[in-house]
């Protein structure tokens, strides 16, 4: 069993930026971001293999926000900038054994979450 635990969330106004962290209790191989907005379905956001050579950006965050990890603290991070309220949203530590089962439907082990909200 995994434990993820996020931390970093918060309200903040269009334009600014947030750094969210994820810490895992063990070493795991890909990890990521998934974020969940009120009435909607959850999205993938980054994931980042272990190497960090391979990492997939959804195309709504492209340039603005950068994933990265250290594998000495089993953690990941990500830098949200130029935050938009459509940003809003619930974002979800995830890790699975590949970066390609990096989807919603093939998580190995969620964190519990932590808000975003983006005034306009």
């Amino acid at each position: 069993q995994v434990h993820l635990v996020e931390s970093g969330g918060g309200l903040v106004q269009a334009g600014a930026s947030l750094r969210l962290s994820c810490a895992a209790s063990y070493a795991v191989y890909a990890m990521g971001w998934f974020r969940q907005a009120p009435g909607k379905e959850r999205e993938f956001v980054v994931a980042i293999d272990y190497e960090s050579e391979k990492i997939y950006y959804a195309d709504s965050v492209k340039g603005r926000f950068t994933i990265s990890r250290n594998n000495a603290k089993n953690a990941v991070y990500l830098q949200m900038n130029s935050l938009k309220p459509e940003d809003t949203a619930v974002y979800y530590c995830a890790t699975s054994g590949q970066i390609t089962r990096m989807v919603v439907g093939d998580i190995d082990y969620w964190g519990q979450g932590t808000q975003v909200t983006v005034s306009s």
